[in-house]
């Protein structure tokens, strides 16, 4: 025999003489569980597992529509924008104060850009996809070569960024900030070349015309400024002491292909289309909150104008008139036309992207995903993808 089995033999005796006999008196029982109990306990795990059924029944099945995303944020998305040549690259930056490239087809980060000291409320790639900058509330600008994924300059001038927009002909950067004026650099030196100077509140919506002659910029004291880039002179001014135009802040802006025309929205509930001559064309008017965002079609003679109160109407700008009006659950919080096309797309704080026909109304495709609202999102340039900032703090890729 081994000596494991001379050890197993030696403690299982040893066991045995430990181990007495032990009885219950009668004396040692202090309740008699009656019968019926075993039938309530059986009653109430009967309607434990009902509740566990009905629970399960009333939870909420989450849609998610994405092909791709973007989480690495820990705060809510304020801006999202996409590479003018490659959709795969896309930028995005938010209330964590940070900014990252990350790559819409694996959702995998390709580069973190410096942190801001503030949240950041501007991503924008140039034109030419060559420079890509972050703007933030700490009135700081950072702008990187994409390609080489390296810092070029910081610019530095405005107290709160509202908003970036490059020269659609070079790398010249245009911003608006909170302090009411508008500042001007060249790139990737960063050398200053204007400040303009006009509107006395926050300048909320601005760009350069698509010629690149003049800048149209938009503020909260509900002004609308042409003006000329070279020399800062205000070329056009259209303000609330006019009783035709707005008399509340204005929200966004759009522009013509021609840049002959301007399209207006306002906190007023009211959009105006004037043109760069000085005349009020018309006012749009059916919304019975704030016009957070506006466009103008490509292809067609059509305006369309998005609000607060959920409203997405299409108008016919030759005859003022309305066309039609789609709807979302909640704000809608911007629109974009898709580029030489009848196309629209849509996000809300509804949680939805949505894609609409203007020609018949039709609401084409509804995206869902987020599970709060969408703050921004940036659409290819064949209208085929779009790639959404929200208040939940993540990046969503959707196909159209």
């Amino acid at each position: 025999m081994s000596n494991a089995d001379n050890h197993a033999g030696s403690v299982e005796h040893e066991y045995e003489e430990d181990v007495e006999e032990t009885y219950v008196e009668e004396g040692d029982i202090a309740d008699v569980i009656p019968d019926d109990m075993d039938d309530n306990m059986d009653d109430d795990m009967d309607d434990d597992m009902d509740q566990d059924a009905s629970g399960s029944q009333d939870q909420v099945v989450l849609e998610d529509d994405s092909v791709q995303g973007f989480f690495t944020h820990k705060e809510p998305v304020f801006a999202v924008d996409m590479h003018p040549t490659d959709p795969s690259i896309v930028v995005s930056g938010g209330g964590d104060d940070k900014a990252y490239l990350w790559d819409t087809t694996t959702g995998a980060q390709i580069m973190e850009l410096e942190q801001h000291d503030d949240s950041i409320s501007s991503v924008k790639f140039s034109t030419d996809g060559t420079l890509v900058a972050t703007g933030g509330m700490d009135g700081k600008i950072n702008v990187y070569n994409v390609a080489e994924q390296k810092k070029t300059a910081q610019l530095e001038g405005p107290d709160d960024i509202q908003w970036m927009h490059w020269h659609p002909r070079g790398n010249v950067l245009l911003t608006g900030a909170n302090d009411a004026s508008l500042w001007m650099w060249s790139l990737p030196t960063g050398d200053f070349m204007n400040v303009f100077n006009g509107h006395s509140a926050p300048v909320t919506c601005g760009q350069f015309t698509h010629s690149g002659r003049n800048i149209i910029s938009g503020a909260e004291d509900g002004t609308l400024i042409v003006w000329d880039p070279k020399t800062a002179a205000v070329v056009r001014q259209f303000t609330s002491t006019d009783e035709r135009f707005h008399q509340e802040g204005i929200t966004s802006l759009a522009v013509s292909r021609d840049d002959q025309v301007i399209l207006t929205g306002s906190m007023d509930a009211t959009a105006k289309l004037v043109h760069v001559n000085g005349t009020i064309l018309g006012s749009l008017e059916n919304a019975t909150e704030s016009v957070e965002t506006v466009g103008l079609c490509d292809t067609l003679s059509l305006a369309a104008t998005g609000s607060v109160d959920g409203s997405l109407s299409i108008w016919d700008i030759n005859t003022m008139r309305l066309r039609t009006t789609l709807k979302h659950d909640d704000s809608v919080t911007r629109l974009q036309w898709h580029k030489d096309s009848p196309m629209l797309t849509s996000v809300s704080m509804d949680c939805t992207v949505r894609l609409w026909d203007s020609r018949t109304g039709d609401c084409v495709r509804v995206s869902r995903g987020h599970q709060e609202g969408v703050l921004d999102f940036a659409l290819s340039n064949d209208g085929s993808m779009v790639v959404t900032a929200s208040d939940d703090g993540c990046c969503l890729v959707f196909a159209q």
